[in-house]
């Protein structure tokens, strides 16, 4: 019988995967099959709050500037995204969806409501609790490590 860490690391490698391959099969299914789940992150990660900085999306994600800007660049050629300069500081490149990623935008969103949602539905209000207490415990040990890689 596994002990309580290998069974703990077996729960968070699987559900790290079946959520990544999940998303992918959904993506794959849907009328934007031409983005890649990155693409799909980098998409959420712009948002539908206006333009971002590319510095402020780069940090969400966690890569480079460098990453980003291919990624982005890859966006704009397939319709999803678009670029601009600030007038009060040309240097400062913000970024934001266009309708075809604000759609793309929707559909990844609505997956994410629908997992949050079932998996909300399996507890009452004070087991809620206690599962977004452990992961934001579990989230912010994954914060400092990746604070601690730069």
């Amino acid at each position: 019988m596994e002990n309580r860490a290998e069974r703990l690391n077996t729960l968070l490698v699987q559900l790290f995967n079946d959520i990544l391959h999940i998303e992918e099969k959904v993506l794959k299914s849907s009328e934007f099959k031409d983005l890649s789940i990155t693409e799909m992150h980098t998409i959420d990660a712009i948002g539908t709050k206006g333009s971002r900085t590319m510095g402020k999306i780069a940090h969400d994600l966690r890569i480079t500037m460098g990453t980003l800007t291919s990624a982005i660049n890859r966006l704009i050629k397939k319709g999803y995204v678009e670029r601009s300069r600030t007038e009060a500081d040309r240097r400062v490149v913000l970024v934001s969806l266009t309708e075809k990623g604000l759609q793309a935008y929707k559909i990844h969103d609505d997956f994410h409501k629908e997992m949050v949602e079932t998996t909300l539905n399996y507890f009452n209000d004070d087991k809620q609790e206690v599962l977004c207490e452990i992961l934001e415990k579990v989230n912010k040990f994954f914060e400092k490590k990746y604070e601690g890689l730069q």
